[in-house]
């Protein structure tokens, strides 16, 4: 399964004019809320996110299936740590970073991972696509990648919850989508564990 989704990935990356150039919103409006230590980008792509992470002075680690994207991140970025990586059997280690992000990405297996991957005061910034009745709306065939209406409150309701949002979206290519968007920070003085 893991070449097959490298493969797709690369030639993605290799022949189509990717959308996304600017890091996410939410991480411009939230990545201050950590301390400036270690992060993680998961699924980084192309390392938009990881990248304005690298500027701002993070130690980042960016992962992502694509040999190709995290070649563009090297080339662009050598001090940024790539590693290659079928998040479907990827570990995050626990108690290692200030700051993880995710962002259009949904792999339900990991949140427990990102949640323990945390230290005591780290910051999650989580924003992915999310299921919206109306042919209107992005409907991929699997929908086991989209979140579900209130799912990702739930999913991290035991860390201190600084924004969550569910909102219509327009993606870069036209097509309308609906997202949900999360900012938490794990054992903060303000939500006693």
């Amino acid at each position: 399964m893991m070449e097959k989704d490298k493969e797709r990935w690369n030639k993605r990356y290799t022949e189509e004019e990717y959308p996304w150039k600017e890091p996410s919103k939410i991480v411009r409006e939230f990545y201050n809320l950590s301390r400036k230590g270690k992060a993680l980008d998961i699924a980084s792509g192309l390392g938009r996110n990881a990248i304005f992470l690298y500027d701002k002075g993070f130690d980042v680690d960016a992962v992502d299936i694509s040999d190709v994207a995290l070649g563009r991140i090297k080339k662009e970025r050598p001090e940024i740590n790539t590693i290659q990586a079928d998040l479907d059997i990827y570990n995050i280690p626990e108690n290692s970073y200030d700051l993880i992000i995710n962002i259009n990405y949904l792999n339900r297996r990991l949140i427990p991972q990102i949640k323990e991957g945390l230290k005591k005061g780290g910051v999650v910034i989580f924003e992915t696509f999310t299921l919206k009745k109306g042919k209107e709306y992005m409907q991929p065939e699997n929908k086991d990648y989209l979140l579900r209406p209130n799912e990702l409150l739930h999913l991290f309701i035991d860390m201190y919850i600084v924004f969550y949002q569910e909102k219509d979206y327009v993606k870069p290519d036209g097509q309308r989508a609906f997202i949900s968007s999360l900012v938490a920070i794990k054992n903060c003085d303000y939500f006693p564990k």
